[in-house]
């Protein structure tokens, strides 16, 4: 075989050995950036059951720039998920919603073989950047 051949084979095989491992690794282990919910009312240590900050429009850029730097790889953009996890924007309004988005983004989820599908960010971020990633998403509400 011709060495441009050689080269080239070597290239392909390199090229795939490198996609494979970026998709193997697409959503894992990344580290969370950090969302500054300072100027927002400080929220204290007790959790709350709805969204203090439910229209709030500080609140929705905040959680905006929070979830785009952590939740848009695997929900996608805008909150339209391609497919990797659940489209937000269908999450429901009012307290059910936000009982449900509160568990999730606190304690995060396993399948059912025990494997962490969605880490948990309780300690990661603050009640008040939480709280504001859901203003955000409520935002973004589609029926």
């Amino acid at each position: 075989m011709p060495l441009s051949r050689i080269a080239m084979a070597a290239a392909i095989v390199l090229a795939g050995a490198t996609l494979a491992d970026k998709t193997a690794f697409a959503h894992g282990d990344v580290t969370p950036q950090p969302i500054d919910a300072s100027e927002l009312k400080q929220l204290g240590k007790e959790w709350l059951s709805e969204n203090p900050y439910r229209g709030d429009p500080k609140a929705i850029a905040i959680g905006a720039s929070g979830y785009n730097q952590n939740c848009a790889r695997c929900h996608g953009l805008e909150a339209i998920s391609g497919g990797i996890a659940p489209d937000l924007r269908y999450l429901e309004l009012g307290k059910t919603g936000d009982e449900w988005f509160l568990e999730r983004i606190r304690h995060g989820k396993k399948n059912s073989e025990g494997t962490t599908i969605m880490p948990a960010f309780e300690g990661v971020f603050s009640q008040e950047a939480m709280w504001a990633i859901r203003a955000f998403l409520e935002s973004k509400h589609e029926e």
